[in-house]
């Protein structure tokens, strides 16, 4: 395939809350898949340098993972967060990267409890969300005049059987498995757990504060406040940059 076959574009896809249906946790009942969607250019040339230099900067190094759950828990390399100030300063200045950064979100919730509830035999939630995220991203390659050039969509590996499933599935939604019965011009890449990408850090990230938004939309959620510009679709992004499910 030469190079001006693919798109000018990039998608990293993380989660948050697992996908499984037979013991909900009632804290977070919901599984979420975030798509961040970036031009390849602003992640060559702002992204990646802007999200290095900030490791630099607290770590001396650029290896650190920055993985929502660690940073929420002071976990490992991020137990110097243990006093206020020094977490309110690093993620006051990661929230700000974020912010700045030029991309677009697409993320799609799976509401459990009801999602149970209404089909006697439910499908895996993942493959669900993976759906409606793919449609979605499509609509926006659309938008930008992309969606006949291939575009690479990375993911987290889960473990083998979990991969072959999933990549059947993105297979099945590709071939004509979706709203529109297109053909969605995607590949699918699986990265490693330990892979320091920052398109999937910057998943990572996001995901989580989508699901407590959509679990308590009335508590204040500051990561959220930023994370909302973002979507396809700005402030009228339900339904498009955002879909819950049921």
């Amino acid at each position: 395939m030469n190079q001006g076959d693919f798109s000018d574009y990039i998608v990293y896809v993380d989660e948050s809350g697992d996908h499984g249906l037979k013991s909900i946790d009632e804290n977070y009942p919901v599984f979420v898949l975030a798509f961040c969607i970036f031009r390849k250019k602003d992640y060559i040339e702002k992204i990646v340098p802007n999200l290095q230099t900030f490791k630099f900067r607290h770590f001396g190094h650029d290896q650190a993972i920055l993985h929502e759950t660690d940073i929420r828990r002071d976990r490992g390399e991020f137990s110097f967060l243990k006093t206020k100030d020094a977490k309110n300063a690093f993620l006051n200045e990661l929230t700000t990267i974020i912010e700045e950064s030029p991309f677009t979100l697409v993320s799609t919730i799976i509401r459990k409890i009801p999602y149970r509830t209404r089909y006697d035999e439910p499908a895996n939630p993942y493959h669900v969300a993976l759906g409606y995220g793919l449609e979605r991203v499509f609509y926006y390659l659309r938008d930008s005049c992309a969606e006949n050039l291939k575009t690479h969509v990375i993911v987290e590996k889960r473990g083998k059987q979990e991969d072959q499933e999933l990549e059947l599935e993105f297979r099945r939604i590709c071939d004509g498995g979706n709203y529109e019965r297109a053909q969605l011009p995607f590949e699918v890449v699986f990265a490693d757990k330990k892979s320091n990408s920052a398109g999937l850090q910057f998943a990572d990230l996001i995901a989580r504060p989508v699901g407590l938004h959509v679990i308590k939309p009335e508590q204040y959620n500051r990561a959220f406040k930023i994370i909302k510009e973002k979507f396809y679709g700005g402030n009228n992004s339900t339904g498009r940059g955002m879909k819950c499910f049921p």
